[in-house]
């Protein structure tokens, strides 16, 4: 299948390609020529199937020849490890657990994904590949952890320096070997701009072979799609309209749902639960996409704003305002609503949630009040293990909570990250003086 740029529909390229650049050529995002409806059989039977089974029979129609099956399915037999269950909090309201994988976050399941992608991809690759991240937090540890010495292929992060959570922090400047962590003086945005800026640079371009591991990548994206599958079928027996409540920031988890909608995943509605940076609301009400700088919050990877998958989504409803608000609902919830959430769903069906859950929580609890549903099956997307979180949450809840061990051994290594100015050109600099030495 081929991918276009979200900027110019004439521009193409095999998913090969979109993995390993990324980025098109003129700044926009991959997107599917079509998206493939999957047929009627594999619905009717997906309650049969396991996680990596359903993964599986959507990915390859992205993939089609490019990776033969018989290496697909290997590389989502060693991507996928883990399970994503199914909670119920109550009847009709279920979390869908995306915090099971190495970095007990949702983003693992991305990340797992390309990094055996691009390995796939880049064995007969003779330049070694850099791939840049902008994280908030989660995707930083996430990616970190599938990379890590992968050969011929070097990982920098850039993070916002005092912005993520300490836990988070440890997990993405810890690990070494061939992933490193530049500390940005300033925000998320101005990280996700940094990266965006050096796809496009001519003298960049030239050197090295730069590709991203955040949701702008289409491997990146494409598995964010899996687990809404894997979700229909533990409630396939439910037979009610389901309606995901996902919390958003940089909006890919919600565009793989839209995608998977797209695919013929029967979805009754989305919601985009969003903290106070709600650029995407105020666009649901108004129509006009007016990003801002983004806010310090307690669901710290939400604070965006200025979503890179926003283009997708526009995409995906052909910039039309009116389908993209009859398929999304959008709310914005304050800290101090998200802490009452997590004291609110311990008190009362004693489930310990993270502050991001909390907001998708929130969300679907908003868009029920506003509609009188006589049958529904609500799935809230729980995007991190609470202990990430764990002086918020055990302050909401009034309790202490056990950390994983996976987490308290990364609190006892020492951190290394190198610190830099929010400027294009410092990240520039930081290339050309630390890699131009591996091309020679």
């Amino acid at each position: 299948m081929k991918f276009y740029s979200t900027n110019n529909r004439s521009l193409t390229v095999t998913f090969k390609e979109a993995v390993k650049s990324g980025l098109a050529s003129d700044a926009g995002l991959f997107m599917p020529i079509e998206i493939p409806q999957l047929p009627e059989d594999f619905f009717l039977d997906i309650h049969k199937l396991s996680f990596n089974e359903i993964a599986f029979e959507a990915a390859k129609h992205f993939v089609e020849d490019e990776i033969p099956h018989d290496e697909l399915k290997n590389i989502i037999d060693f991507s996928f490890t883990f399970d994503a269950p199914l909670v119920p909090l109550k009847e009709n309201i279920n979390i869908l657990e995306l915090f099971h994988g190495p970095t007990l976050a949702f983003k693992d399941f991305g990340a797992r994904f390309m990094a055996n992608v691009v390995s796939y991809f880049g064995k007969d690759e003779k330049k070694e590949i850099i791939i840049l991240v902008a994280t908030s937090g989660d995707t930083g540890s996430a990616v970190s952890n599938a990379f890590y010495e992968i050969p011929n292929v070097k990982v920098i992060l850039l993070y916002p320096s005092e912005k993520v959570s300490y836990i988070q922090e440890k997990q993405l400047t810890t690990l070494g070997k061939n992933i490193s962590a530049l500390e940005v003086l300033g925000s998320f945005d101005d990280c996700q701009k940094m990266v965006k800026q050096a796809f496009v640079d001519e003298d960049l371009k030239k050197l090295f072979n730069l590709s991203s591991a955040n949701s702008i990548n289409i491997a990146r994206l494409l598995p964010q799609s899996f687990y809404y599958f894997y979700a229909f079928a533990q409630l396939f027996d439910k037979k009610s309209p389901i309606i995901f409540s996902v919390p958003c920031g940089n909006f890919g988890d919600l565009t793989g749902g839209l995608i998977a909608k797209k695919m013929g995943l029967p979805v009754y509605r989305f919601v985009a639960a969003i903290n106070t940076n709600d650029v995407f609301l105020k666009y649901i009400q108004t129509g006009k996409f007016e990003p801002k700088p983004s806010i310090s919050t307690i669901s710290n990877a939400m604070d965006v704003g200025n979503p890179n998958n926003f283009a997708r989504v526009l995409d995906l409803y052909g910039d039309d305002h009116r389908k993209i608000k009859n398929d999304i609902y959008a709310a914005s919830f304050t800290d101090e609503e998200t802490k009452s959430a997590i004291r609110d769903i311990f008190e009362k069906y004693n489930y310990i949630i993270d502050p991001h859950g909390a907001v998708g929580y929130l969300g679907l609890k908003t868009f029920l009040n506003k509609n009188n549903l006589s049958k529904f099956q609500g799935v809230i997307l729980e995007t991190a293990h609470p202990a990430k979180f764990i002086d918020i949450v055990e302050e909401a809840i009034d309790k202490q909570i056990e950390m994983p061990g996976r987490l308290k051994s990364s609190l006892e290594k020492e951190k290394s990250s190198v610190k830099i100015s929010n400027s294009f050109e410092k990240l520039k600099n930081y290339l050309l003086t630390h890699y131009t030495q591996s091309l020679e």
